[in-house]
């Protein structure tokens, strides 16, 4: 669907439930349902993300919670990351690194 149209959607279902005519468990599907799709990342990606955050694969890991190996073979295509990994290195690669400090 059209991120701008999925937008316009998302943002009417939460006025009718601002207003109280949506009840919680539809706005939560609608919010659910309104998720970014997560990229899969290439080896090369993954590196020019994490060069571009100017810090070393051990440092990289740290921040995403993972080991400096599982990062190398990342950036080697030995592995691609999955699950939280693959959403935290999403997140990063749209927000930066500082995303996730808090």
């Amino acid at each position: 669907m059209n991120e701008s149209i999925l937008n316009a959607v998302h943002e009417t279902a939460k006025d009718l439930h601002n207003s109280g005519v949506m009840d919680v468990q539809t706005m939560r599907d609608f919010d659910a349902l309104c998720l970014p799709e997560i990229e899969q990342y290439e080896a090369s990606h993954i590196k020019a993300i994490r060069e571009e955050a100017k810090v070393s694969q051990r440092v990289f890991a740290a921040y995403l919670n993972t080991s400096a190996s599982t990062v190398r073979q990342w950036e080697q295509g030995v592995k691609k990351p999955r699950g939280t990994s693959l959403k935290l290195l999403d997140l990063v690669a749209h927000k930066g690194l500082n995303a996730l400090v808090y």
